[in-house]
């Protein structure tokens, strides 16, 4: 399909679309937490695993996904995907309990694990021209924060009105719509049946993480020391099974010397570092503000829609001029900015609500920069025949970002929390567990229930604000790497590499 061919933007919806729902359901069920809670009886470990099950899922099997679109082609591995992600949506919707509800989660995430590889792809072999594709890069980009920050308001909307299954049903027309123009529009590029994929190494890198997540439940628990140490030995064992792996394959999953690439690697990490600023900000602000203050389930996602709406404007910007303002600029820049946004963020959260707000629109500014040019970063640095894998490694850091600030983040508030809370004399354990269980145990107390109230809103807003400033010094961290690795990209320089040769990919390819 040639880039003067106007069939091409109508695609890029098509793609989108898909993509919108991907990362929708990333976050839709970060105002539904209360509710799951109370309608399936979900414990506050069940709630983790329904979150973390589709992002851990999905990060075990995109770099295999991408490789299969290699292999298979990228139409078809994309349809495929939608008609799983469809299924499992009806399934999720009608799952009369939590277990199954984390099963529906993970069928979701293998529907979209196949997507998400093809939407990137197809989008690199849809446009030839270099400035297109940087601004569909930066929509698509703008899109995946879009969808995230959607999830809590959409979740919000149908809460309000529905039960709780009603936030998957609503895939299933996008998921229709989005098959039938994929059948329209998408050009049928020749599959490469050389390409393997190799089912090994995804089992272990969903291992790897699965029990990199445990771990970080367990010991920041500090209730079962051994079973958290036992699964960082499997989480490492894992990890070096899959390096070692990778490194005897002839087409692995992830080709390490990819990473030789400092551009490539930066928008490896702004879409990692982006994405867990917003999936913990979303996540602990959405609790904190329905627990503590009542919001119900739309305001709360109004709240964190903010930042959203504010990197629209940035996303577009950094993706259209990104050839004059080069990528030292967009992605250090937006990440240092993300830092400052979330100190705000912490300060303004003490002053009063408009000062937060303040904090969310800087953080959406920043995020905005940084991700409107990771996939020019990461596509444009890889050669044009490991486009699935390529795009594969860019959604890993997707879900990892994710994954990372659910479980990191989550258990982090819930053990800062139980560790500043001090309840009075007599009341029962249990409170100091969660800010949920405290409420259920001061209900119907008199005057003994307000302190119990008074005592676990405090020591939950305590801990909402060092996860806020945990926050600001990953991404300050982000921002110094990013501008180490990008001190050759500043103003006015290439920020891709074309030349390929005969696609040994040597160290020499990859001097910028």
């Amino acid at each position: 399909m040639s880039s003067k061919n106007p069939l091409r933007w109508w695609l890029l919806l098509v793609v989108s679309s898909g993509l919108l729902l991907i990362t929708l359901d990333n976050s839709i069920l970060y105002t539904a937490l209360p509710t799951l809670a109370q309608d399936l009886g979900a414990s506050q470990s069940e709630l983790l695993w329904i979150i973390n099950a589709y992002p851990l899922v999905m990060a075990g099997l995109l770099l295999g996904a991408g490789t299969l679109g290699d292999r298979v082609g990228h139409r078809r591995i994309f349809l495929i995907g939608l008609a799983v992600f469809g299924t499992a949506s009806t399934l999720a919707a009608f799952s009369p309990s939590p277990e199954i509800l984390i099963s529906a989660r993970g069928l979701l995430a293998v529907g979209a694990a196949m997507m998400m590889p093809a939407t990137l792809a197809l989008i690199r072999v849809t446009f030839d021209d270099q400035r297109e594709q940087n601004l569909a890069y930066a929509i698509w980009g703008m899109l995946a924060i879009v969808g995230s920050a959607l999830g809590p308001i959409i979740g919000g909307l149908l809460l309000g009105h529905f039960w709780w299954g009603s936030v998957f049903l609503i895939n299933i027309p996008v998921v229709a719509a989005a098959f039938v123009g994929t059948l329209i529009l998408a050009p049928r590029v020749e599959p490469d049946p050389s390409k393997t994929w190799d089912f090994v190494s995804s089992a272990q890198a969903m291992v790897m993480l699965a029990g990199f997540v445990v771990a970080i439940k367990e010991l920041t628990q500090a209730k079962n020391i051994e079973f958290g140490l036992a699964a960082v030995a499997v989480s490492v064992i894992a990890a070096i099974l899959f390096v070692r792996r990778q490194k005897r394959l002839t087409y692995p999953l992830l080709d390490f010397s990819v990473f030789k690439n400092p551009a490539l690697m930066s928008g490896v990490l702004a879409a990692a570092f982006a994405l867990f600023a917003i999936a913990g900000i979303q996540l602990t602000t959405t609790q904190r503000f329905q627990i503590v203050e009542g919001f119900t389930p739309i305001q709360a996602g109004y709240l964190v829609s903010i930042i959203a709406i504010s990197c629209i404007p940035l996303s577009l910007i950094g993706g259209a001029y990104l050839h004059r303002i080069g990528l030292r600029i967009l992605i250090t820049g937006g990440l240092a900015t993300c830092s400052v946004a979330a100190v705000i963020t912490a300060i303004g959260f003490g002053i009063g609500l408009p000062w937060l707000i303040c904090g969310l629109v800087i953080m959406g500014f920043g995020v905005g920069a940084a991700l409107s040019v990771a996939s020019t970063a990461i596509l444009g640095n890889a050669p044009i025949e490991r486009a699935g894998m390529a795009g594969a490694v860019e959604e890993v850091s997707y879900e990892l970002g994710s994954l990372l600030a659910v479980a990191l983040l989550g258990s982090l508030t819930a053990a800062l929390y139980s560790f500043g809370a001090s309840f009075p004399e007599g009341t029962p354990a249990a409170a100091s567990d969660s800010i949920i269980a405290a409420w259920s145990i001061a209900e119907g107390r008199g005057e003994d229930g307000q302190e119990i109230f008074a005592e676990a809103a405090r020591a939950f807003d305590q801990a909402y604000v060092m996860v806020l400033y945990v926050i600001a010094g990953v991404l300050a961290i982000g921002a110094l790497v990013t501008a180490v690795l990008l001190r050759d990209y500043g103003v006015g320089s290439s920020s891709t590499i074309h030349d390929w040769g005969d696609g040994d990919w040597g160290d020499e390819e990859w001097e910028s």
